[in-house]
């Protein structure tokens, strides 16, 4: 066989070994995003709940008159003078999952462009290993870190890192929080969040929880059934103690929701990088195929040429 020939059958044999392997990590990333959705979905019915009771509550003023209370979480709705910025960064451990990584950073970056924020007045909280090898090689400062996130990311391991964010900003580490991190929006498609999370405000709350309408705009809608009814609620044993408790599940679902949700992202990214990967193995190995089967043909017909050229001759 010509040295050309046995080049490209080689190429096509490696293309085939690169797809079983890619075709395998898709279907492994499949798998992972089909059993993180059915967690993911849940938790949202139970943090978008959280959210739009304390939004209720904050807009009555029960959350923020409790806030003047001696509370670890209720002093995430104190204001004060921002002199640094923390930003906690969510992003993978690993590469092979297309664009997730770089999406994340470039809107970390834009983050920090907007807000005028560098490594002097900024402190990063990492998840992921990728986001905190490329911010640790620009020099920036991270206070925390934090890998191996598992597949299906439990309450239990997520408890300890929403309280390290929240004890660093009762400790005055930061002034501010920014969360960034890739929404699972479909199969096909992420959407990178940038949001401040901390401190808590009014603003923040409605956005978290939907814009709820104003009581009075509503009460003046002549249509009674599309006017928002807004809850009333009896407190036991005080308004101080329930709206804490609510706080410190909003700060916990927060950080907890941004892992789900990111995990989610990163499967369905992986998923359709090897996908993606495996189409074009197809295309390579379609594409060698017929380089092998064009240069065969050509072989064959030099041999038969070079025949019928020696018969010539003889006669």
């Amino acid at each position: 066989m010509p040295a050309s020939l046995a080049a490209v059958k080689h190429k096509i044999e490696s293309t085939r070994s690169t797809r079983q392997i890619t075709s395998a990590m898709q279907m492994v990333s499949t798998a992972k995003l089909n059993q993180i959705q059915h967690h993911t979905q849940t938790y949202e019915v139970y943090a978008e709940k959280v959210k739009q009771i304390l939004a209720d509550l904050v807009k009555s003023h029960s959350a923020t008159s409790a806030a003047s209370q001696d509370d670890v979480y209720a002093a995430l709705f104190k204001k004060r003078p921002v002199k640094k910025t923390g930003i906690f960064v969510v992003t993978s451990d690993r590469g092979l999952v297309g664009s997730y990584n770089s999406n994340i950073i470039k809107q970390t970056l834009a983050l920090m462009d907007e807000h005028k924020l560098n490594k002097d007045n900024t402190v990063f909280l990492t998840i992921g290993k990728t986001g905190t090898e490329f911010f640790k090689k620009r020099g920036m400062n991270i206070i925390y870190q934090y890998t191996g996130v598992t597949d299906v990311p439990t309450f239990r391991k997520a408890l300890p890192i929403v309280r390290t964010a929240v004890q660093m900003y009762n400790d005055q580490v930061f002034d501010e929080m920014y969360l960034v991190y890739s929404h699972y929006v479909n199969r096909i498609s992420s959407k990178v969040i940038a949001h401040k999370v901390l401190p808590i405000t009014e603003d923040s709350l409605l956005d978290a929880a939907g814009k709820l309408p104003d009581k009075k705009s509503a009460l003046d809608n002549s249509d009674v059934t599309s006017a928002h009814v807004s809850a009333e609620y009896e407190f036991e044993p005080s308004d101080t103690v329930i709206v804490s408790a609510l706080v410190a599940q909003y700060a916990e679902s927060l950080i907890y929701g941004a892992l789900l949700d990111a995990k989610t992202s990163e499967h369905s990214s992986s998923a359709n990088a090897m996908r993606s990967a495996t189409d074009n193995a197809d295309d390579i190995i379609s594409t060698l195929e017929l380089q092998y089967n064009r240069a065969r043909q050509a072989a064959i017909t030099t041999e038969i040429t070079e025949i019928t050229g020696g018969m010539t001759a003889q006669e």
